[in-house]
């Protein structure tokens, strides 16, 4: 079992910078893709940002690419998720999830394990 807990999230500004963490516990995710996910109210899980076990492969919505960067510190057993350049728009409860394959990374329904979520509100 894969214990996740994000951190990180709160109340910003448009245009300010939060780094969302994502802390694993019960067994190394140093071979595990992990994704992030946000949920807006009322529909499903929509993806965010993906990276390999090696954090060489990444993936990006296009709603995010260029303002959010996705990493992972294995030797820690944690990943993150920088975000800039913030907008109304992505005030949403925010995900981190694991799978073992770095494929169907956009799908909320291929991830094995999840966090409780952190919530990210942009407002001014």
């Amino acid at each position: 079992q894969v214990q996740l807990v994000e951190s990180g999230g709160g109340l910003v500004q448009p245009g300010d910078s939060l780094r969302l963490t994502c802390a694993a516990s019960g067994r190394t995710i140093s071979v595990y893709t992990m994704g992030w996910f946000r949920q807006p109210p009322g529909k499903e899980r929509e993806f965010v940002a993906a990276i390999g076990w090696n954090g060489y492969l990444t993936d990006y919505a296009d709603s995010v690419k260029g303002r959010f960067t996705i990493s992972r510190d294995n030797a820690k057993n944690t990943g993150y998720l920088q975000m800039k350049g913030l907008k109304p728009e992505d005030t949403d409860v925010y995900y981190c999830a694991t799978k073992l394959a770095y494929s169907d990374i956009r799908y909320y329904t291929r991830y094995t394990y999840w966090g409780q979520g952190t919530q990210v509100t942009v407002s001014s």
